[in-house]
């Protein structure tokens, strides 16, 4: 099994529904990934820096939301996974990056 990182974006839209039920479909949607669940993550707040050699500047318009790490065998099992992410049905055009945590 390797680790793979989920990065959630919510391209500024904002979920229609009580925060009181998000809260309850994540809790269960992180209790349904068992142990595959290494890290459920925390959200960003709004505002992000990018880095560069030539210095930091802004990224006023980053809509990554958070993140969260979880266990699969492969690339395409962890995609699968996050299909029923709650984020995909409370965010209109949300989205779920996913990438392979290479162990070094």
């Amino acid at each position: 099994m390797k680790n793979y990182v989920y990065i959630y974006y919510n391209k500024g839209d904002q979920a229609n529904v009580p925060m009181d039920e998000v809260l309850k479909a994540w809790g269960a949607w992180f209790a349904k990934l068992g142990d595959k669940l290494v890290d459920g993550g925390n959200p960003f707040n709004d505002g992000a820096k990018v880095v560069t050699k030539s210095g930091v500047k802004a990224l006023d318009d980053d809509p990554s939301s958070g993140y969260s790490i979880v266990k699969a065998a492969s690339l395409d099992e962890a995609a699968e996974m996050a299909k029923s992410c709650p984020l995909l049905g409370h965010v209109p055009n949300g989205a779920i990056h996913v990438y392979e945590a290479l162990p070094m």
